[in-house]
């Protein structure tokens, strides 16, 4: 089976022109975007509920453990102190 053209068309060469200016005329401006404090104010709450959807879900079973161990009085000494303080801001500054 063929197929034969219908009409005349020219096939893209590569190289050639299509007819358009790459400058039109000497006026460079670069383009803006300004945002209304609202606008800034839903972005933060939208990426503030993706990161809370993305995090991990709680394990109650560590969430007991953990309060038990907060309950005794033993338990919370300059070393366990020092290491929650360093680990808060790793956490930060990681």
């Amino acid at each position: 089976m063929t197929v034969d053209r219908i009409g005349h068309v020219e096939p893209i060469s590569p190289g050639k022109r299509t007819g358009r200016n790459e400058r039109l005329g000497g006026n460079e401006r670069a383009d803006t975007i300004n945002l209304s404090a609202q606008a800034v104010e839903q972005a933060e709450r939208y990426q503030v509920l993706e990161l809370i959807k993305s995090a991990p879900d709680m394990d109650e079973a560590r969430i007991v453990e953990l309060r038990q161990k907060l309950d005794d009085p033993s338990y919370l000494n300059e070393k366990v102190i020092k290491a929650t303080a360093d680990n808060i801001l790793n956490g930060w500054f990681a």
